[in-house]
């Protein structure tokens, strides 16, 4: 019997990291307010410098993981791929628009007020344009995925979002009359996605070449996993410094911009799983096809909303809320694919046949 697979120390536990740097956070705003006054100012073209370089942390070790050659292989298995896009692209950034337009400007309208409620959902509109990157393969491990086929899923996704985050991010707040200033978006872009990806490409072209990949993956790679968290963790302290006052005054805030992101991982993640079993996508492709439509690229989409709204927005507190649930609800998805492996039987037969 395999030995059953399990996340890491720090990604196990990556919830109650962020629920500690919430306490964290607040307790540091509360005790150095100097100290956070200053961190805030901080700033060139509207970018929080601090909070930028923690970002690049993140998402630069994210970006030497993609291998763009194996976008050559997609033409054997097309239907797991067209199911993951169509999810991702067609139906996610809108199916959140609509809840986060239901939840926060119909149903909790009377609770937060009509500008939280424009806030928030240009945090969730900002947290599903953005269709996950790296936990994406740790799910994937899980669900006993093809990371072949994870890897061009990825790979794909991230030079789409290279053209589509930004227009469709735009259109979506246009359409909820949310001012959104176009350039310090396009400038986000840029920064947390264009360059680090470019920086990731050129940086494992060079080194594999130079030094091979098994000296890349091992001895490059692997020693940079801890410091995206370290970053990642970091900068939700800073966040929570500045939304401290918020989240005290109101914490009940936390408990109602998770309800429409938890609906919308159920939703996307069950429509992707069930058109996999329908276009009859074998179980190592569809278990990661509906946790890619699933799960977010929380990093850019914290680094976009405080470039856009600032560190103190209610839009950047919703981005952060799609952080705190993402891993545990992420695991009970993973469960749920691999209780169901034997429904996809008759995909396996055919697909080894």
């Amino acid at each position: 019997m395999a030995a059953e697979k399990r996340l890491d120390f720090f990604e196990r536990y990556l919830s109650v990291w962020v629920a500690l740097c919430i306490v964290i956070g607040i307790g540091f705003g509360k005790l150095f307010p100097g100290v956070v006054e200053v961190l805030s100012k901080l700033e060139v073209s509207h970018v929080n410098l601090p909070i930028a370089v923690l970002v690049w942390l993140m998402i630069y070790p994210m970006m030497l993981k993609i291998d763009f050659s194996a976008i050559a292989k997609v033409g054997d298995k097309p239907k797991g791929l067209l199911i993951t896009l169509f999810v991702n692209w067609v139906v996610k950034p809108f199916s959140m628009a609509f809840l986060g337009w239901l939840f926060f400007k119909q149903v909790f309208i009377g609770l937060i007020g009509a500008d939280m409620a424009n806030q928030y959902m240009a945090g969730v509109i900002i947290l599903a344009a953005a269709p996950c990157t790296a936990m994406v393969f740790v799910w994937s491990y899980l669900t006993d995925g093809d990371p072949a086929y994870t890897l061009v899923q990825v790979a794909i996704n991230d030079l789409i979002m290279l053209v589509l985050f930004a227009p469709i991010v735009m259109f979506l707040l246009g359409v909820s009359n949310i001012v959104v200033p176009k350039d310090v978006l396009f400038m986000s872009v840029l920064l947390y996605i264009v360059i680090p990806l470019a920086a990731g490409y050129l940086t494992r072209r060079g080194l594999i070449s130079s030094h091979g990949e098994e000296w890349f993956n091992t001895k490059f790679l692997a020693p940079l996993k801890p410091v995206t968290i370290i970053a990642l963790l970091a900068t939700l302290i800073i966040i929570f410094a500045f939304q401290g006052e918020v989240i005290t005054s109101n914490w009940f805030s936390i408990v109602l911009i998770a309800i429409p992101i938890l609906i919308q991982v159920y939703f996307n993640s069950t429509l992707a799983y069930s058109l996999a079993k329908y276009f009859k996508v074998p179980h190592n492709i569809a278990a990661p096809g509906a946790l890619i439509g699933a799960s977010n690229f929380f990093e850019l989409a914290v680094a976009v909303a405080i470039s856009l709204f600032g560190l103190q927005s209610g839009a950047t507190l919703a981005t952060v809320v799609g952080v705190l649930v993402e891993v545990p609800v992420m695991l009970s998805v993973c469960s749920f694919c691999n209780r169901t492996r034997h429904w996809f039987s008759d995909q396996k037969v055919k697909e080894n046949g």
